[in-house]
């Protein structure tokens, strides 16, 4: 029944999925012509939200979890598993306050009404896979802007998602770079947990009535640690939650 209601309802949500992505691409581009950073951000949060909402067309709900007092004014690198392609803008909007730039695949920066461009002008790190040189480059460029602005990180370590939940083993470069480079940095796990069974049959149908959480697990102070180490740390606590 849960499939047969995604066949009905998944169209619906990529209807509104896309003509969003379509409506918000040229209001980026005004709003930072206009009104800067600060504007542009307001333009992409919104945008966020309204992504979200269309998962619910599609019958998947989703909830953010958070008992800790996270600061503000500190920058921080969110690590989490990464399970769809649904987790990206809700992560965007639940943690829109920490100002998070993610470091994405520069194959993202091409092409993609809204997505594109705010992977462009928004701050994040586009790494190329192929290059170290030029991965490297653009997580240095990243703790650059997080020392200057006090922005916020979030990365996948994996490297890319998963299909069938199961975690991959975390690629610990990206994450201890930025711990090394960015002073006072606090690291926090996001464990991501059915997100993959939302996609379990692929792009469609979506899997109508699934459920979908970001959990914040406890902070990481990586001072006086080794970076690699906490890496391993924050990989073995989203592990742990998963299996719980």
């Amino acid at each position: 029944m849960r499939k047969l209601l995604g066949y009905l309802f998944t169209p619906f949500h990529y209807f509104f999925f896309i003509l969003l992505l379509l409506i918000f691409h040229p209001l980026q581009w005004i709003s930072l012509k206009l009104g800067g950073y600060s504007a542009h951000k307001k333009t992409v949060d919104a945008l966020n939200f309204f992504l979200v909402g269309t998962y619910y067309i599609a019958g998947i709900a989703t909830a953010f979890y958070n008992k800790y007092d996270l600061p503000r004014g500190r920058s921080i690198i969110f690590v989490s598993n990464h399970q769809s392609s649904l987790d990206v803008p809700a992560l965007i909007w639940y943690l829109r306050k920490y100002h998070v730039k993610f470091v994405s695949k520069i194959e993202l920066t091409r092409g993609i009404p809204s997505v594109s461009f705010n992977l462009k002008h928004g701050g994040a790190a586009n790494i190329d896979r192929n290059d170290p040189r030029q991965s490297m480059t653009e997580i240095l460029k990243l703790a650059q802007r997080m020392r200057e602005y006090n922005w916020s990180a979030a990365i996948f370590p994996e490297g890319t998602r998963t299909r069938d939940g199961r975690m991959k083993a975390f690629h610990e470069g990206g994450v201890a770079t930025l711990i090394k480079k960015v002073p006072d940095v606090l690291v926090v796990p996001i464990v991501i947990n059915g997100s993959w069974q939302a996609s379990r049959y692929g792009k469609y149908p979506l899997n109508f009535g699934q459920k979908i959480s970001y959990t914040v697990l406890q902070p990481i102070e990586p001072t006086g640690k080794n970076p690699v180490e906490v890496v391993k740390e924050a990989e073995s606590a989203i592990r742990s939650a998963l299996q719980q």
